[in-house]
Formats: C-alpha cells, sequence, structure tokens
C-alpha cells in the first residue's frame, strides 16, 4: 500500500510543482487570499469532495468521505506569504514586490491538494473521512482560530484528529521529523517604555535619563532567563529592538524595547510575560523613572499528543523506511496557529526536510529572503499526507 502511495505521489509531482510555483508567485497576505482560493478551487474541481468555504476568511475544507463509516481526520495546509522581498533568484521568484513565500506555505498548498487527488485514488480504503483544511493568516493573524471558533472545521462532522506537516530546511530532504510533546513554542510580545525627562547631553544631572535604565532592563532580562527558568524548562527572551533618542548631545524622554518571548509550556509562558513586565517597570521605579510594559499574547505552545506523534511516526517508517523518520531531540523555538487545534483535537504537527541538494545543514531557514526548497521531496509530502490517513483511517489496519 505504502509503495502505491509514493508512486501515486511521483504521478501527480508535475501538477505539484505547477501549482506551487503559480502559488510562489503571486504570494497573498493575511485573511484574503482571493486567487490562492481560486487555484485551490480549481485544483480539487472534478473530485468528489464537498467544499465549505470559511465565511470569516478565504479559507475552506473540502471532506472526502470513506467508503464505510468511521472517524474524521483532518490535514491543515496554511496558504499566507510573508510581507518581505524575496532575493532567490529564481524564475519563478515573487512577481508582487514587498511578498515572499519564505515559509513554505506555497508548497504545503500544492501538497495538500495532491494529497486530496490521491487520497481520492484510494477511498475504497478509507472508513471514514478526511476533511482538508486550507487555511489563510498563519503568520500572526490567527486564521486557524478564526476558522476553528467559526465552526467550519466541524460542519462536516467533528474531528477526530488532526494533523500538519511543515516543511524544514534544516532538515534533509525527504525525512519526516516529528517528537511527543512540545514541538513549538508560544510566542509572546511586550513593549516597553522608560518615561524620564529630557535634557542636554552635557548636563544629565539636570535630566533623568532614560537610556541606561534601558539598558540595565535588557541586561535584567537575560539574568531573569538563566536564574528564574530550569535549563529543563527553556525560554526565550531576545530585546530585538531598543529605540531613543535622535542625535548625541541630547537626553531623549523616553527609551523604547520591544521584546519577543518564547515559552514551551503555559506556566513558563506566564511566569516569564509577568517577570518581563515586572522589570520594566520595576527598574524604572528604583530610578525615579516611568516604565510602561504592554504585553500582546501570541500562538500558545504546539504541543503534539503521544498518539498523534506515535501514529506520525508509524506512518513515516512504513512509507520510508526507519531512515526516512527523524526523532526530534527539542523543539523548534518558532510559533503556529496549529497549536490552537492541538489544545482541541488529538494529533501532531511534523515536519518535512526539503533541504536543497548540496546545501544541507546550510541552507536558508523559513523566513529568510534566501529561502528556497527542494521540490523532490513535495512527492513525499502528498504521500505522507496519504499515509498518515491510510494508517489511521485503512479498514485493514
Amino acid at each position: 500500500m505504502y509503495e502505491s502511495l509514493l508512486t501515486g505521489a511521483r504521478a501527480l509531482q508535475s501538477q505539484t510543482v505547477a501549482m506551487r510555483r503559480d502559488i510562489h508567485q503571486e504570494p497573498e497576505l493575511g485573511l484574503d487570499l482571493p486567487r490562492t482560493r481560486a487555484t485551490v478551487l480549481d485544483a480539487l474541481s472534478g473530485l468528489d469532495l464537498e467544499i465549505n468555504q470559511s465565511q470569516a476568511t478565504t479559507g475552506l475544507v473540502a471532506i472526502l468521505r470513506g467508503a464505510r463509516p468511521g472517524p474524521n481526520i483532518l490535514l491543515r495546509g496554511d496558504m499566507d506569504a510573508l510581507p518581505m522581498s524575496e532575493d532567490t533568484g529564481l524564475p519563478y521568484a515573487s512577481q508582487t514586490p514587498g511578498r515572499m513565500h519564505a515559509c513554505g506555505h506555497d508548497a504545503h498548498t500544492a501538497m495538500l491538494a495532491s494529497a486530496a487527488h490521491l487520497l481520492s485514488e484510494h477511498v475504497e480504503q478509507i472508513s471514514g473521512n478526511v476533511l482538508f483544511m486550507f487555511q489563510p493568516g498563519e503568520e500572526g493573524y490567527g486564521g486557524a482560530k478564526i476558522m476553528l471558533d467559526e465552526g467550519v472545521l466541524e460542519a462536516g462532522g467533528k474531528p477526530d484528529s488532526v494533523f500538519a506537516l511543515h516543511v524544514a530546511p534544516e532538515l534533509p530532504s525527504g525525512v519526516v521529523g516529528c517528537r511527543s510533546g512540545p514541538i513549538l513554542a508560544a510566542a509572546d510580545t511586550v513593549h516597553g517604555c522608560i518615561i524620564g525627562r529630557g535634557g542636554h547631553g552635557s548636563m544629565p544631572h539636570n535630566a533623568a535619563d532614560p537610556v541606561p535604565v534601558a539598558c540595565e532592563v535588557v541586561q535584567a532580562i537575560q539574568t531573569l532567563v538563566t536564574r528564574r527558568f530550569s535549563v529543563f524548562e527553556p525560554v526565550v527572551a531576545t530585546v530585538g529592538r531598543i529605540q531613543a533618542g535622535t542625535t548625541n548631545n541630547v537626553i531623549p524622554e523616553s527609551a523604547e524595547l520591544d521584546i519577543t518571548l518564547r515559552s514551551l509550556s503555559e506556566d513558563t509562558r506566564e511566569r516569564l510575560a509577568s517577570g518581563v513586565c515586572n522589570l520594566i517597570e520595576q527598574i524604572a521605579v528604583a530610578h525615579g523613572l516611568q516604565g510602561e510594559a504592554k504585553l500582546k499574547r501570541g500562538y500558545p505552545p504546539t504541543i503534539n499528543h503521544a498518539a498523534g506523534s506515535e501514529l506520525v511516526a508509524a506512518a513515516a517508517k512504513a512509507l520510508l523506511g526507519e531512515k526516512g523518520y527523524h526523532l526530534m531531540p527539542e523543539p523548534f523555538m518558532a510559533a503556529e496557529d496549529f497549536s490552537y487545534l492541538l489544545q482541541r483535537y488529538n494529533g501532531a504537527f511534523a515536519f518535512l526536510g526539503v533541504a536543497p541538494p548540496g546545501i544541507e545543514g546550510t541552507a536558508a531557514p523559513c523566513h529568510s529572503n534566501h529561502m528556497m526548497i527542494d521540490e523532490d521531496a513535495m512527492a513525499i509530502g502528498v504521500a505522507m499526507h496519504a499515509a498518515i490517513v491510510l494508517t489511521s483511517l485503512d479498514g485493514s489496519v
């Protein structure tokens, strides 16, 4: 069965690649992706699928009914691009300035559409239903949560398990990586402002300089991370922007800090956020200044269920052999809105290695303006989607 999945996926490779390149050239941002949705609907036309379109976004869920009753398994593919310029030099590079598919969502969409074709060929083996979720707005817009709250994921029946496959230039091409428990981090941000009193650079005693106080906050955040959190419960706090003043001889009235916070559990997430906010506010007070901290919640940690990650491992090994599966020893500290689905349903988030030939280990990562993938790996991604479904829903398994 698994050999036929690889054969079928490779037979679909030309249309998978063509669809990916078409989407790559015309990237769309956020929750409103009319062209990308039209491309998906065109790719699914002719298949015996029920289509439920989101009313709150341009997402959709296509349902393949199996030959016999059984559970519902959902596969997610995100569709949106990033607001950044592309510098790959590819002949099918983005034609829209300031937009690029730098996180592989073009590949995710194309692989999921081809998986719908492949699984339609194996519908007689399916005991249950397959839900293909095409989702906009993963890059910071929370499209998964919007579709979840809207109810469109359950319009054709509540999912019993959910799975997503994300490309990873860090992994060897064609290798599937997964782990149980946390696989991606929560992502929150804090905007801090130290408010002092401006003055002449030559007479700081007549002012209330916020700059050294802001620098003290930066140092204190590093100490917070290393002294308040166990090394076995890792967190990351990065001050990505610190800004104050206009010239060398003017003490500014305020200094700003923008901080990203990453954590792998709700407990460490809460303690890190409150700790950083307290430092901003209290260190300022200690110097006679005012500190303001504004916390913005991002995505929660992506935590795989044991049963879901075990199913991914079983499917990958059956499809690709033992060497085709990589048990990830640690999570990535990036974040994903698929986390919202895993809070409600059983399942797992996994990675597909797509390192281009010859640059394994040094490939440009996701969110790089030079990010590229080995398109040959997409056939394995298509087959892997189908393998996850058939491992779960095949009536003979």
